[in-house]
């Protein structure tokens, strides 16, 4: 689950997404920048191979990588700090350097780039899950050592509570499973490589087999003994449901898998399920599979309404009824979308610049529910709730920023829009010219808090002189060097029951005994694999052939 201040994450992989299925993909094929400068291109190109080789061959741990790397190797993280055995499977980690790889030999046929997608997908084969999906990280080392890294590391991050326990199972949290399956089933559509093609069954199978009767999907499969709580629940957090269909939609169009419409029909039916009845009319992060009504997860995720995922969930109904016309998707979204506005805070009472919507609002009292903590780590903390909007934690936002009248722009288009139309531009219409589009990583990343070890400007085609920019700067070794602003505390033993003296309540991070990451005003410099991908993705774009 996202832990960053930022509380949405742009979709990385955009492409594969519902909406563009649905219109054939034209958005995203991004032309490149024509300078009209050989030289240019040339330099872009030379660059991006010394990085790429960098990170080829001195960064990379049997094809796969972290999120961040100290200068001298001595330290490395992920969204915790990692083991040097281990790799990242969450974005921006491991399966989206081989997207960033992937992107690189469509734009300059280097058959290099080409293989080294094949290495980062050799090391995703080898962390998969026997039942086809991915933990959050793999250790190489093997078992004995994961279980090592979450009894200190991990149990000991305070607000990481998915890190706590290690279960032995996989997850759909953070689009980590999703973003490795699409990646495999890419790089297998390139040449059909045959050892591919069993590693992206299981990953299909994985899908097909975690989900539910009634259609949802829980967070984690397959279900361990020893799970408690929220794990086995029907979950929309981190789009969980909107990943998958967006995976299987991928397959329905690319390998003509007839298994897929079925499940997505299934899980579009979880959306109407799940919603709740006016005028409380939204969804929670986590639904009980059962009951199916709202629930809580981490301490700090207690049981209510979500305001985000109802955005978020809305969004899907409209995608559903542009996809089958069947009015039932948007027969409730006035309902939705009147139990937003109803929640809006006025102006006066907007704790966070732009941020109108409390994140988590109670069942029948229509209030918010604030968290807060109190304590110094993971021994002596706690989180609790309660209305007061004064001292909130400030890891997980607890207001947001949603663009209720776009969806309501949106639904009011669609409710007029010619049925004729929407059903010849159906993702549910199997196309034989289907192509995915050929640059999945020209889009920002933003998945959680060492994502801001990335560097400066965004993703897109660059203008010549940023160009020359990233040519400049890259260093002798062949990385960017970026200051490491997001870190974390080594682990120094089990935190005490008993709390440091101090006030935590609204920091990052607790006391020394807390290995969860914060932001420093120290930063050292390192090696940045977000950074990595943010500046190919713009120099490709420069060097970009067009084939």
């Amino acid at each position: 689950m996202m832990n960053a201040q930022n509380t949405s994450r742009r979709a990385l992989l955009a492409g594969a997404s519902g909406a563009v299925l649905t219109s054939g993909c034209s958005s995203f094929f991004i032309a490149r920048d024509d300078t009209g400068n050989s030289a240019l291109r040339r330099d872009a190109r030379d660059a991006m191979k010394r990085a790429a080789r960098f990170m080829r061959e001195r960064v990379a741990y049997r094809g796969g990588y972290v999120w961040s790397y100290a200068a001298d190797f001595s330290r490395r993280w992920g969204e915790m700090e990692a083991y040097p055995t281990m790799i990242w499977i969450q974005p921006p980690g491991t399966a989206t350097v081989g997207h960033l790889f992937l992107d690189c030999f469509h734009a300059t046929r280097d058959e290099f780039y080409y293989q080294a997608a094949m290495d980062v997908a050799e090391g995703l084969i080898a962390a998969q899950h026997p039942a086809g999906g991915w933990n959050y990280l793999h250790d190489f080392a093997g078992e004995e050592s994961a279980r090592r890294w979450y009894d200190t590391i991990g149990k000991n991050g305070w607000r990481l509570e998915e890190f706590h326990h290690y279960y032995g199972n996989a997850t759909f949290d953070d689009a980590g499973t999703s973003e490795a399956s699409q990646f495999l089933l890419r790089l297998y559509l390139e040449r059909r490589a045959r050892k591919l093609r069993q590693p992206l069954e299981r990953a299909i199978l994985f899908v097909l087999d975690s989900q539910y009767e009634n259609g949802g999907w829980p967070q984690r499969y397959p279900r361990h003994s020893e799970e408690e709580g929220y794990v086995r629940e029907i979950t929309f957090n981190d789009d969980v449901a909107g990943e998958n269909i967006k995976f299987l939609l991928m397959a329905h169009q690319t390998l003509a898998d007839d298994r897929a419409l079925p499940a997505i029909r299934r899980a579009m039916e979880i959306f109407l399920a799940t919603q709740q009845l006016a005028p409380q009319a939204g969804w929670g992060l986590q639904h009980d599979v059962e009951t199916l009504a709202p629930l809580a997860a981490r301490t700090y995720e207690p049981e209510a309404l979500a305001t985000h995922t109802t955005a978020t969930n809305i969004g899907q109904l409209l995608n559903f009824y542009e996809w089958t016309r069947d009015g039932r998707f948007i027969a409730r979204v006035p309902e939705a979308l009147a139990w937003l506005d109803s929640v809006r805070l006025p102006d006066a009472q907007v704790r966070v610049a732009g941020r109108h919507y409390p994140t988590f609002i109670e069942l029948r009292t229509n209030r918010a529910r604030i968290n807060h903590r109190r304590g110094s780590n993971a021994g002596s903390g706690e989180y609790y709730w309660d209305h007061d909007p004064a001292k909130p934690i400030t890891h997980y936002s607890q207001w947001r920023a949603l663009d209720v009248e776009a969806l309501r722009a949106r639904y009011d288009r669609l409710r007029t829009a010619d049925p004729a139309l929407l059903a010849a531009a159906s993702p549910f219409n199997r196309r034989p010219n289907f192509r995915l589009p050929r640059f999945f990583t020209t889009q920002n990343i933003e998945v959680s808090d060492m994502t801001s070890n990335r560097g400066a400007g965004s993703a897109g085609p660059p203008s010549a002189e940023r160009a020359r920019e990233l040519i400049a700067t890259l260093n002798a070794d062949g990385y960017w060097p970026t200051p490491l602003s997001a870190t974390s505390q080594p682990f120094v033993g089990d935190a005490p029951a008993q709390p440091t003296p101090g006030d935590f309540s609204q920091t990052l991070v607790g006391d020394r005994y807390d290995t969860s990451p914060f932001v420093t005003q120290e930063p050292v410099t390192g090696i940045s694999t977000g950074a990595f991908i943010q500046n190919m993705s713009s120099l490709l774009l420069i060097v970009d052939s067009g084939e």
